[in-house]
């Protein structure tokens, strides 16, 4: 756990400083340095352009952790809202709410994403918005069982009692109370917003060159795979390690907010 956590860590501190951290500019050209593989002044090699891997992988790791953070925030935001509602008000609030879920858990979230993605221009926002709009059904389901319990408790009973509004027992005593279960999911869906992400842009209907990101960098080695292995190895490494990282930073998150589990 400790090893995943240092590695976001010096994931995060790389896209933050990228200016300091890239040892060239991510989008300068090279017509003698093309294909060339990894050595001193390319510690990644270079693109058919002549670009720089490194410096380009460590730019793209702005783009990828941010559209996992706010894509993965927006869906935090959205299933906290529904689930919380579902839960607190039950009958046929719940009722509908939940069905809902259960229609857009029908659809696998690939091809959905795909669907939305093809209607509209592909671009950064666009990608974390339909990233976090169709990732949110298993937050909601989270928090509407905590709040199902939660609501029986003395505490909402004394702030009814008190003469409490609705929103104010369900944003001030229910959602702080339920985020447990929200915070584990959120560090596990950062994983897969990356990696959706990447997805998405080894598609080409993700983030578009020549903005670097770590699935349009392994897009750009596809075609020159047999003579350049350097273009899909380094940022395939990044891409599965920082997943990686995420995944076991958010079970081990799961094993200290609920230690039963374990038992």
């Amino acid at each position: 756990m400790r090893i995943a956590a240092l590695f976001i860590l010096v994931i995060v501190v790389m896209a933050i400083f990228a200016p300091f951290v890239a040892m060239h500019n991510p989008s300068s050209t090279d017509s003698n340095a093309v294909l060339m593989p990894p050595s001193r002044d390319h510690i990644f090699g270079t693109d058919r352009l002549g670009r720089d891997i490194f410096s380009r992988i460590v730019y793209g790791a702005r783009i990828s952790l941010a559209i996992g953070f706010i894509a993965v925030g927006i869906a935090s935001l959205i299933g906290v809202l529904i689930g919380s509602i579902a839960g607190y008000y039950g009958g046929k609030v719940d009722y509908f709410l939940m069905r809902f879920v259960d229609i857009m858990l029908c659809f696998p979230a690939i091809f959905l994403i795909l669907a939305v993605i093809s209607m509209l221009e592909p671009s950064i926002t666009n990608i974390m918005v339909v990233i976090g709009a169709t990732g949110w059904m298993g937050i909601a389901r989270l928090v509407r069982a905590q709040v199902l319990t939660l609501k029986e408790r003395d505490f909402v009973a004394a702030a009814k009692v008190m003469g409490a509004k609705d929103s104010r027992i369900i944003l001030k005593h229910l959602i702080p109370n339920a985020i447990g279960p929200v915070l584990v999911s959120a560090t596990l869906g950062i994983g897969g917003a990356i990696l959706m992400e990447s997805a998405l842009s080894f598609l080409g209907i993700g983030v578009q060159p020549p903005t670097p990101s770590w699935g349009n960098i392994l897009m750009e080695g596809r075609s020159t795979l047999g003579v350049a292995w350097w273009l899909t190895v380094f940022p395939g490494l990044f891409i599965l390690f920082t997943v990686l990282s995420y995944n076991i930073l958010g079970e081990a998150l799961r094993d200290s907010l609920e230690p039963r589990l374990k038992e």
